[in-house]
């Protein structure tokens, strides 16, 4: 499938690319320690902790388009609402602990509290629910219906172009890269969205065309599938990307207003990005869920500003990948490498994780080619293993390395098996697993009773010791 893209449409994409790699690859820097690499120095101030933290959460734009135009307002009870309530419990209790721990990721602070092993284990989680794959994915997509191409070839190039600027500079690329891309996704999308506002009323097209369902809050789907995605919202707690802005954050009040001030430009990004799935929905009826937006786009906008939409476009998910590129090349890179004993210096580990992180992802994008799938088999699996841990290494109660071990991996077998079987039985809605449970639910609740039940036996011995 192919935009019809005039010249001018297409130069304004190549100049964004080529204007993108400049801004991350050839300013100086002056500093060039773990925490100029990793952390950007510990300096970002509130206005670009803002632009970098939104854009990166944006990352899987064509999944919210497919996911609008099949299931309706539904979107913003799954990939909306959610999010804001855990984010905003992240910035009240969490971010400013952060800040001042001084960790460089997760797994670092795993093993401050737990030990190694544990920490080894929680890497090998995080690699993959910070895995890249669904933004080489949406990007690759992207550009096939530009340029001539495959969708893989589109991701191996963008792979390429990414990890060279982020091997110069690290963390200091992705801030500066993604100040260019927060301004670039919201002009796309706001003018995409005023277009069509002016020339379609929004009450009488919605009440018209739109299928009833739609504009219901569960878009027809089972309440256990909704509330599965509503627990998976619980990424934001462990998403190392929100763990390293605030750990880059200049000071901790940066780090927890950051967050609350991002949560208004969220809601605002998704009100556009639903609006413009509904609009598709009533104006374009019969067509693949995937290209949403780029088909809308492309009925609607004039030449040289539909280029200006696919230049945000591809910012809205460039942004995201290079962040997730980066941490996931850090943890294998430098959380499993380096900690392991590999002399290879702390910068350079990283480095090498950009390839392993590469061939990872694009095998993972070529095995499950959607992004909705990716999102719900990495949140199913992963965030039932590492909630727990993560949140109690922040508090005073000291749990045997042996217990959260334990916890970790059989929390990831019982929803990976689980999953599995949901697989193997054609799972569509839910119906298939085990007493149609989604396996977000038994892996988290193993782990809540392993956890639980070491404290509360602690605290009884405790109890008796006193005596």
């Amino acid at each position: 499938m192919k935009i019809d893209f005039s010249n001018i449409d297409i130069l304004i994409v190549v100049i964004y690319l080529i204007t993108l790699f400049l801004i991350g690859f050839i300013r100086k820097s002056k500093n060039n320690s773990s925490d100029d690499y990793f952390l950007s120095g510990r300096r970002i101030t509130t206005p670009i902790f803002v632009m970098t933290l939104v854009s990166t959460w944006y990352g899987g734009i064509l999944g919210v388009g497919e996911f609008t135009y099949q299931y309706g307002i539904s979107n913003w009870v799954i990939f909306s609402f959610p999010y804001y309530i855990f984010a905003f419990i992240f910035a009240v209790f969490l971010a400013e602990k952060i800040q001042k721990n001084k960790n460089y990721t997760i797994p670092e602070l795993i093993e401050k509290k737990y030990g190694k092993t544990p920490s080894i284990i929680s890497s090998f989680f995080v690699f993959i629910l910070i895995s890249p794959a669904p933004y080489l994915l949406i990007v690759g997509v992207i550009l096939s219906l530009i340029f001539p191409g495959s969708n893989i070839f589109w991701a191996i190039a963008i792979f390429i172009i990414s990890a060279i600027y982020l091997y110069k500079k690290g963390f200091k690329s992705v801030v500066q890269t993604d100040v260019f891309q927060f301004l670039l996704m919201f002009t796309g999308f706001m003018v995409l969205f005023v277009m069509l506002l002016v020339k379609y009323p929004i009450i009488d097209q919605f009440k018209l065309n739109l299928p009833k369902m739609h504009l219901s809050l569960t878009g027809g789907l089972p309440i256990t599938y909704l509330f599965s995605w509503f627990f998976i919202a619980l990424w934001t707690i462990v998403d190392p990307g929100f763990h390293q802005r605030c750990s880059s954050a200049k000071s901790p009040k940066v780090a927890r207003n950051g967050i609350l001030i991002s949560i208004i430009f969220w809601a605002i990004f998704d009100m556009l990005t639903l609006t413009v799935g509904l609009y598709a929905r009533t104006l374009l009826p019969d067509i693949e869920p995937i290209y949403t937006y780029p088909l809308i786009a492309e009925k609607i906008l004039p030449v040289g500003v539909l280029g200006l939409f696919f230049a945000g476009l591809i910012a809205t998910v460039m942004s995201t990948l290079d962040s997730y590129l980066f941490i996931s090349a850090q943890t294998i890179g430098y959380d499993i490498l380096y900690k392991s004993g590999m002399k290879i210096g702390k910068n350079n580990s990283v480095k090498i994780g950009y390839v392993i992180t590469g061939i990872v992802a694009l095998l993972l994008s070529i095995i499950f080619p959607s992004v909705i799938k990716l999102w719900y088999l990495i949140g199913s699996i992963i965030i039932p293993s590492i909630l727990l841990p993560v949140i109690f290494a922040f508090t005073k109660k000291n749990i045997h390395p042996k217990i959260i071990i334990i916890s970790m991996i059989g929390s990831f077998s019982i929803s990976f098996l689980w999953l599995i079987f949901g697989i193997i039985n054609g799972n569509v809605s839910g119906n298939q697993y085990f007493f149609s449970i989604e396996p977000f639910y038994p892996g988290m609740l193993f782990s809540i009773i392993i956890i639980t039940a070491f404290l509360a036996i602690k605290k009884r011995q405790d109890t008796y010791k006193i005596k």
